[in-house]
């Protein structure tokens, strides 16, 4: 059996956090390619929806 479950650490996963600078560097190259337009629901928005929420920033919908 494997022990790779949805619950283990990002880190053991390679995967690495969006980052605000990240962020608007996919949103400068989106608004670039696109007539200065980033389309809600892209994925532009949605890495810095990602970015806020890992800097703590998200707004969202309150208290969990």
């Amino acid at each position: 059996m494997s022990e790779n479950t949805s619950q283990s650490s990002q880190s053991s996963q390679g995967h690495t956090p969006m980052t605000s600078d990240a962020a608007a560097r996919i949103q400068s190259a989106t608004a670039k390619s696109s007539g200065g337009q980033v389309a809600k629901g892209s994925f532009a928005a949605k890495a810095q929806s990602a970015a806020a929420h890992n800097s703590g920033k998200g707004g969202g919908s309150g208290k969990k």
